[in-house]
């Protein structure tokens, strides 16, 4: 039995939420969002908490979806609630971003440019010219945005340059010496 999978979901105040046929719908203050689950894994909703059921003997796959589908949910239910946000940093001259409308303009060192249009779920946000925010109620949508924006110009290791996570380490190389 999965320890993770036994914990009791809070439902938030202004939160419903539905389990018909393996669809788990959460709908809140931030949008709605469904999930398919597995129907072998049962869903028990009472007015304050869900508890996600996993029949006796069960063996080892189904005790590891167990888990994962309370951890889904879970998320689910604090997406539509409170959301959540990546904060990503630019490191370089000339590197900036900026926001207009759902678009994300990126310029990053190349010679045009960078354009990201958001998914339908996600904003943009530019504190500064060197920070972004994705903000969205679904995780894995707001870490894919994230990470596909990461991409577009990885750290270098030597100047530290690119696009990387705000809490990232990036761990510099030594540079070339000048030889006798």
């Amino acid at each position: 039995m999965s320890r993770i999978g036994k914990k009791p979901i809070a439902i938030p105040q202004g939160v419903t939420v539905t389990c018909e046929n393996g669809l788990v719908t959460v709908k809140g203050a931030k949008g709605t969002l469904t999930r398919q689950i597995d129907t072998v894994i049962g869903c028990e909703i009472s007015e304050k908490e869900i508890v996600m059921v996993c029949p006796e003997g069960a063996n080892s796959d189904v005790q590891a979806k167990h888990g994962l589908y309370r951890a889904l949910v879970a998320n689910m239910v604090k997406g539509v609630s409170e959301g959540f946000a990546r904060n990503l940093i630019i490191n370089g001259v000339g590197y900036k971003a900026q926001v207009q409308g759902d678009k994300l303009t990126l310029n990053i060192g190349y010679s045009n440019p960078v354009e990201v249009i958001a998914p339908q779920g996600i904003t943009f946000e530019c504190p500064t010219l060197t920070e972004i925010v994705v903000r969205g109620a679904d995780k894995e949508l707001v870490g894919q945005t994230a990470a596909n924006i990461k991409a577009k110009r990885p750290v270098e290791p030597y100047h530290a340059y690119g696009v990387r996570y705000k809490e990232e380490v990036v761990i510099l190389k030594e540079g070339k010496k000048a030889g006798k």
